[in-house]
């Protein structure tokens, strides 16, 4: 099974790309949606030990988490240390599951594909990228997102020009959707019959 590792930056499309694998029946992993899943339950104690008053009702809240997390030196790396663990569980368990279904290739969506080192355990990356603007305006459309917030974000997320530089493929999405899609299905045609390696590096 061939393995495709998609990330960009915030509001570049990669949810966009991801639903674009899914339409032609390719398995997609969202690492984000994972993250919520965790901060709904296996996460929610250990968050809360970690940073008091991030839990409210049962589930983490994810803005006062946020608060601490932008605000706080070492804060990033105490959170990671407690959610990324989980999160390759689950894309391990992901891609067991598809490659004994015998798919020929599966997707991971993970933002921080590089800046985790999981750009090590794919066969393909893709980049998705648009115009600062465009970014600006996607992200800024977001319930309770701030241009400070926006920049804090970036400071934390590798730069595009590296993104780019470590690619296989660099889809841009300023255009519409359909440009997006096909763009996509160009790169599944293009990636169809050949075998991926790291498969193994997921199962070790």
């Amino acid at each position: 099974m061939l393995i495709i590792g998609l990330t960009g930056s915030i509001g570049m499309g990669k949810s966009t790309a991801a639903r674009r694998f899914a339409h032609k029946g390719i398995p997609v992993f969202d690492a984000d949606a994972e993250v919520h899943r965790l901060y709904q339950g296996d996460a929610v104690e250990a968050i809360g030990q970690a940073f008091p008053g991030s839990v409210s009702e049962g589930q983490v809240d994810r803005a006062a988490l946020a608060e601490q997390v932008l605000s706080e030196d070492d804060a990033l790396n105490r959170l990671e240390a407690i959610v990324h663990p989980m999160v390759r569980a689950a894309e391990r368990d992901f891609l067991a599951h598809h490659a004994g279904e015998g798919a020929a290739m599966a997707v991971l969506e993970i933002p921080l594909l590089f800046e985790t080192g999981a750009d090590k355990r794919v066969d393909v990356i893709i980049v998705v990228v648009a115009s600062p603007a465009n970014q600006r305006e996607r992200v800024l459309a977001r319930p309770g997102m701030t241009l400070e917030k926006l920049e804090a974000i970036r400071a934390q997320q590798m730069p595009d020009q590296e993104k780019r530089a470590k690619a296989d493929f660099v889809v841009d999405t300023d255009g519409p959707i359909e440009s997006t899609a096909a763009e996509i299905d160009k790169i599944i045609e293009s990636l169809a019959g050949r075998q991926g390696q790291a498969l193994e590096r997921w199962l070790d």
